[in-house]
Parts: C-alpha cells; sequence; structure tokens
C-alpha cells in the first residue's frame, strides 16, 4: 500500500491556499479613499453630518457591489469573497437611512418666509479690499434652506400693536449725515436666531384685509390682474426690476411665484445680529413687514444675497446702489440698529458719489407757520372842509308903527319915541330933540 493511500483509497489532497493579503496599502486604497473623504467633507457642508453618511453609503454599496460581482479585494481590502461584498451593501443601507434621518428639515412656514429673505447663509465674506470691487453675498443658500416664495391662498393673521421703537429719518434728511449717527459696533453671534421671532411671515400689519407680500407686489408692479374681484391676491403683474435694471412678468403659481421674490432690504438675520436681538417681538414683526424695508426683486437676484450687508453685496444695477445704501441707512435708524466698521466704510464709498441722496421716509415736510397778517395800512383821513360861515341874519326890520298924536304913542306904551325908533316922526316932536312925545 503506497504511502499516498489509505484503506479508503488514495489520500486527500491539501487545500490550494487562498490569496494572501497584501503586505501593505495598493495606490488604489488612497486614491478611492481620498476621493470617498473629499464628497463627504462636501456632503457635510451641504447637509451636515447626514450628508457625511449619505456619501459614505454610497461608497459602500458600490464597493460591496464591486466584491459580489468579481470576487476580488476591493480598495476598503474587504476579504475577495461575495459574503463579504453582501455584508458591506447591506452596511451601505443602514448607512443610507441613518444619513436620511439626520439630514436637516425645513417645513412650510420657513419655505414661505423665505422668499422674502434668505437667511440662510451661515456667514459673511469679510470688505473687499477694493474701493471700486463690486461686494460678493456671504453665501448662496441652497433650494433646501431657502424654498420657493409661496403666495398663500388665505390671508395671514393680522399683527396687532406693531410699531418701530423710532419715528422715521425727517423729511429731506442726507443719507450721509444719517450715516454718521449710526453706532458702529461687531456683529453679535447669530446664536438662537429663527424667522419665528420676526413674527407672522407676511402679517397684516396695516389691517387693509391684504398681506404684506401682496401689498409689495401691488407697489411694484404695473398691468396688475387680481385673483377674483377683490383687489387683493396679485395674479399677474411686470416688475420693472431696480436690483438688476431688467424687466420681470410675474405671474402667481407654485412653479412661477418664484420669478418674483420680496427682498429684506436690511436682511433679517443681518438685523438679529446687530441689534434686534434686542427689539420685542412687535418692534420685529413691524420690521420684517415695514414697506420700507420690503423691495421686489428677481428671485435669483434676492437669494444670492443671502443675509449680506453692504460690504459683502450689492445689487448688480449700479445706478441703484445710491438709492438702496440710503434705504438701509433709513430702516437701521428707524430699528435701532448698528453698523459694522466694513459695512459702514461701503455705504459712505457708495453715497461719496452722491452726497445728496436723501435718506427715505415717510415723514413729510414741516408745515412752515403762517405769517401774521400785515397790519392795515393807515388811511389818511379826508380833509373835513370847514363849515361854511353863515352871516348872521339881518336884523328884522323894524315893524312899521305910527302914532297920530302922542297921546296914540303913549296909550300903545311906545312914548317916548327916539329918532330911528317905529312910529318917529318929526311932527310928534314939536321941539326937535330927537325925543317925541317927551311930556
Amino acid at each position: 500500500m503506497s504511502n499516498y493511500q489509505t484503506l479508503f483509497g488514495s489520500a486527500p489532497s491539501a487545500p490550494a491556499p487562498g490569496p494572501n493579503p497584501p503586505r501593505r496599502p495598493r495606490a488604489s486604497t488612497f486614491v478611492v479613499g481620498g476621493i470617498t473623504a473629499l464628497f463627504m467633507i462636501i456632503g457635510a457642508f451641504s447637509g451636515g453630518f447626514g450628508g457625511a453618511l449619505v456619501v459614505l453609503a454610497i461608497s459602500a454599496a458600490i464597493t460591496g457591489l464591486y466584491v459580489m460581482a468579481t470576487g476580488r479585494r476591493s480598495w476598503a481590502w474587504l476579504p475577495a469573497k461575495r459574503k463579504a461584498g453582501a455584508i458591506a451593501l447591506a452596511l451601505s443601507f443602514a448607512l443610507f437611512v441613518a444619513g436620511a434621518v439626520a439630514l436637516p428639515r425645513t417645513n412650510a412656514e420657513d419655505l414661505q418666509a423665505a422668499s422674502s429673505d434668505w437667511n440662510a447663509s451661515t456667514g459673511t465674506a469679510t470688505a473687499s479690499a477694493s474701493a471700486k470691487a463690486t461686494p460678493t453675498p456671504s453665501s448662496v443658500p441652497t433650494a433646501q434652506a431657502t424654498g420657493a416664495p409661496l403666495d398663500p391662498e388665505t390671508s395671514s393673521l393680522v399683527a396687532n400693536d406693531v410699531t418701530a421703537p423710532k419715528t422715521q429719518p425727517a423729511f429731506a434728511t442726507k443719507a450721509i449725515d444719517l450715516l454718521a449717527t449710526l453706532p458702529i459696533k461687531g456683529r453679535a453671534p447669530k446664536t438662537g436666531y429663527d424667522r419665528a421671532l420676526f413674527g407672522q411671515a407676511w402679517a397684516d400689519v396695516d389691517r387693509n384685509g391684504c398681506d404684506t407680500r401682496n401689498d409689495t407686489l401691488k407697489r411694484d408692479l404695473t398691468g396688475i390682474t387680481y385673483t377674483n374681484s377683490v383687489p387683493c391676491k396679485v395674479q399677474s403683474g411686470t416688475l420693472a426690476d431696480p436690483y438688476t435694471g431688467t424687466t420681470i412678468s410675474f405671474l402667481r403659481g407654485s412653479a412661477t411665484s418664484s420669478a418674483v421674490q420680496i427682498d429684506h432690504v436690511v436682511a433679517l438675520s443681518d438685523a438679529w445680529q446687530k441689534g434686534a436681538q434686542q427689539l420685542t417681538t412687535e418692534q420685529r414683526t413691524a420690521f420684517a413687514n415695514d414697506s420700507l424695508n420690503l423691495q421686489s426683486t428677481d428671485g435669483p437676484t434676492n437669494m444670492k444675497k443671502g443675509d449680506g450687508d453692504a460690504a459683502t453685496w450689492l445689487p448688480p444695477n449700479k445706478g441703484f446702489r445710491c438709492e438702496y445704501v440710503a434705504r438701509q441707512i433709513s430702516v437701521k435708524a428707524t430699528y435701532s440698529l448698528w453698523v459694522t466698521q466694513a459695512e459702514h466704510d461701503a455705504m459712505a464709498r457708495i453715497l461719496a458719489d452722491c452726497s445728496g441722496q436723501l435718506a427715505p421716509t415717510n415723514e413729510k415736510a414741516p408745515v412752515a407757520a403762517a405769517p401774521a397778517p400785515a397790519p392795515a395800512p393807515a388811511v389818511a383821513a379826508a380833509p373835513v372842509a370847514p363849515a361854511p360861515v353863515v352871516p348872521a341874519p339881518a336884523p328884522a326890520a323894524p315893524a312899521v308903527a305910527y302914532y297920530a298924536n302922542c297921546s296914540a304913542a303913549k296909550a300903545a306904551g311906545a312914548a317916548p319915541i327916539y329918532a330911528g325908533q317905529a312910529g318917529y316922526r318929526a311932527g310928534l316932536d314939536r321941539d326937535s330933540d330927537g325925543v317925541a312925545c317927551e311930556s
């Protein structure tokens, strides 16, 4: 019996040795691993920890499918067995579910409110060193963070007792002079910011039955049509966009309303970091719905602005920048907000080319007091003509008297009669002494 035989036949042959694991990582490990890590970082920026897990799950799924299909060792040093590939595929599914759960959520109210203020950016870039360079936005919000500018079908809640902490600037105040009154401070932390802190989105603050979004569209659009006979909900119109200098057609609808959005000239998030935390809820609601702080504009342009201030974003239409900056200054003065040094300097550079730009306001020109009426001119009294001198009437002619004799004269009580008296005659004056009937 041969040394290689047993009672039951030939001796079983020894199993063939499996492939030895590599003693050091291959180049593919570093290449594929580096690419996976890069995409995980990108996923983390856009979706946080959940985004990174989703990217890792996709990479694990591709690796598992490769091992299952080929039976070869992968870049991740998985054993060259199809069972290992199946395990990797199952693990990738678990990672994908965990990542999807960890992704941030955006509720419907935030989507609607985002049409007015794209505050999803996480910081602002520093100001450009060049005075003439066009500022860049602090960040470009994602669609998930901003959503579509929905037009609500029902009127929003009516806001009560909302008012700004101050009146708007005095009439004919120059923007450059008003800028000098704004405090200059650094940004406060964004911690705690939430759109809900600025009240109901598109509240009816003026209590006219229409929400603020439709009020703003009615103010800024031309050729307006309404959804029904009530002149409130704007169905369509045309916007001469001051931010871009272009003309935009607006049509109400879930897929078309985003063409025209309502921008907060001073973004809500920017205000939160520059003094709005100290305002009351009513004052913040007034800020979010103040027509001075609202402007209809091109949707994509509004999204690019984010929560940028004048140091990081300005309208592409350079001809509107003076008015835009002046409105920001008026809003900040009215709501007791401050500016950063970079923001102040950017505003000052813009206004240097239009030093006469007035700060927008709803205040009216002061009414001058009516001047006191001029005294009536003195009228000289007309000279009074002296009354004509009326000559004294001539004495009445003495009555004619005749006495036949002195006895008659005496009987009449006229004796004696002197010459010149009535009844005197020479026949009665016997002695011609001028006295008749003397005895």
